[in-house]
């Protein structure tokens, strides 16, 4: 680390450089650990249109099994995606999916996981913001109405800053 980065608050922004231009962080001299993040997105659809889903009668086809694949590719592309984020070698994608009828919703789980210097957040929350996409996409046809919300991290282990659980002493909502 340099000297800036030593002497920098503990809350400092760590992607902007002592003149405050962006820069990617170099995570080079961190340890190699495992670690997890496990994000959401939740997709709010008529009951009709999850009824559809749910009896996989959507005309394009098995949503649900569509967009599992869609948040696996997206998570692994997130360095890709996102300017400064570290493209890493993610060991495992999980994609599932929570069917509410009552308040006619599906909520996206993905959860990836790395043996690497930098954490998973940020692929964990690409695999489920694209994941909830690609049911909208899906069935946009029978529902424009739908709303893609709640896109969170949940969960994150590993790292020097440890765990990160959302609702625990640290969440800072």
């Amino acid at each position: 680390m340099s000297d800036i980065e030593e002497s920098k608050p503990a809350d400092a922004l760590s992607h902007l450089d002592e003149r405050g231009r962006a820069r990617m962080v170099d995570v080079s001299r961190k340890p190699v650990t495992v670690r997890e993040a496990l994000a959401q997105a939740r997709v709010v659809m008529r009951p009709s249109t999850l009824k559809l889903i749910v009896a996989g009668e959507v005309e394009k086809g098995d949503v649900l099994a569509v967009a599992r694949v869609a948040g696996i590719m997206a998570a692994k592309r997130a360095g890709e995606l996102i300017p400064m984020c570290h493209p890493i070698s993610v060991t495992s994608v999980e994609t599932d999916f929570r069917v509410d009828e009552s308040d006619s919703s599906i909520t996206v789980l993905v959860t990836v996981r790395t043996r690497d210097r930098t954490g998973v957040e940020m692929e964990a929350l690409t695999g489920a913001a694209v994941a909830a996409l690609t049911i909208y996409d899906m069935c946009k046809a029978v529902d424009r109405s739908m709303t893609v919300t709640d896109l969170q991290l949940l969960r994150k282990t590993g790292g020097r800053s440890g765990t990160f659980v959302r609702g625990g002493d640290d969440d800072q909502r």
